[in-house]
């Protein structure tokens, strides 16, 4: 078997154990960080506090709607699903990154032109200080255990870990990583506007910053919304990887050309190939089912995420050993 920094690029699709731990460590920091703020907002009478309570609660229910895409996306394929369900583990997480988001950051940027417009009393500082100081511990450590899988899962991909959070298939993962730190920002934000308002009395520094935290998670709502439906809609495994399996196929005895490679990400650990492929023109019937059992089982043995392959034996219309431009334009 080779082991290639390509073969071990999908090998982290599989540790979808890994993805469920670090939603639910996403969703008790935010339970956490829930309960406190609820718990400042009736102490100190803070409108404000009480509101961040909410989006606090908001942000669970993305988790719950995120540990459901990944209960949902792992059942096996069945007779009314014979490609799998993997489709539906995007669809909740775009659900989640619409729904949460986009509703928080609606509500944030109310609450700021509102308190421009109205003015508002700001409520105990040493509370709000000391709930923010909570909040930021919990989401520091829920930040720190979807980094800690991202890097791993980077070190498989042989990957700079920017260029994998932009464009790994396990969204999840990619959701909590972006929502901690969304929510850090927004933390520091939230500082910020208090010290402003108690050092100057005027609320204004609240509402900017709430604005801000708005914008902040329109932003974030559009990434995630985005690389969901990019998927929803088919997105195909990247370039180096597809050189590579046009590569394995030619490997294999009697495969003369691949005349046309499609690949599909139906989830983190499933990937479909499907080719149309010009064999020997002497090759014998045995041959070529020989030769496409060969492909099917070298693409496994190198990708592990490839459930799915289908050859299709089309006659070739270049010399041999010549790759047409559509083997390399899908």
């Amino acid at each position: 078997m080779r082991t290639t920094p390509i073969g071990h690029t999908v090998r982290y699709m599989a540790e979808s154990g890994e993805s469920t731990f670090t939603v639910i460590v996403a969703a008790v920091a935010n339970l956490g960080i829930a309960t406190a703020k609820a718990v400042a907002g009736v102490v100190s009478g803070s409108s404000a506090m009480l509101s961040e309570a909410a989006h606090s609660v908001a942000d669970t229910i993305t988790e719950v709607l995120l540990l459901t895409s990944l209960k949902r996306g792992a059942k096996p394929a069945d007779t009314r699903h014979p490609l799998g369900y993997g489709g539906e583990r995007y669809l909740w997480a775009l659900l989640a990154s619409v729904a949460t988001f986009v509703g928080g950051a609606v509500f944030s940027v109310y609450e700021g032109v509102h308190t421009l417009v109205r003015g508002e009393e700001p409520g105990d500082p040493l509370v709000a200080y000391l709930v923010l100081a909570v909040a930021f511990v919990l989401e520091g450590y829920s930040l720190r255990t979807g980094i800690r899988q991202i890097r791993a899962d980077a070190a498989r991909f042989d990957a700079p870990v920017g260029h994998y959070l932009r464009l790994t298939p396990d969204t999840a993962v990619k959701a909590v990583v972006m929502e901690d730190s969304a929510a850090l920002a927004g933390l520091m934000l939230a500082a910020g506007g208090l010290a402003g308002a108690q050092i100057t009395g005027s609320g204004v520094w609240d509402g900017v910053a709430s604005i801000l935290i708005g914008v902040l998670l329109v932003y974030v709502a559009w990434v995630l919304g985005r690389s969901n439906a990019q998927l929803l809609i088919g997105r195909p495994v990247p370039e180096p990887m597809r050189a590579a399996m046009v590569e394995e196929i030619l490997s294999v005895p009697h495969i003369t050309d691949v005349l046309e490679l499609t690949t599909l990400i139906q989830g983190p650990d499933e990937v479909l190939v499907a080719a149309k492929v010009d064999f020997r023109d002497v090759a014998s019937a045995e041959q070529v089912e020989w030769a496409c059992e060969e492909a099917d089982e070298q693409l496994r043995e190198r990708f592990p995420a490839v459930r799915r392959v289908y050859l299709d034996p089309t006659p070739g219309l270049g010399g041999r050993g010549q790759s047409s431009p559509a083997a390399s334009s899908r």
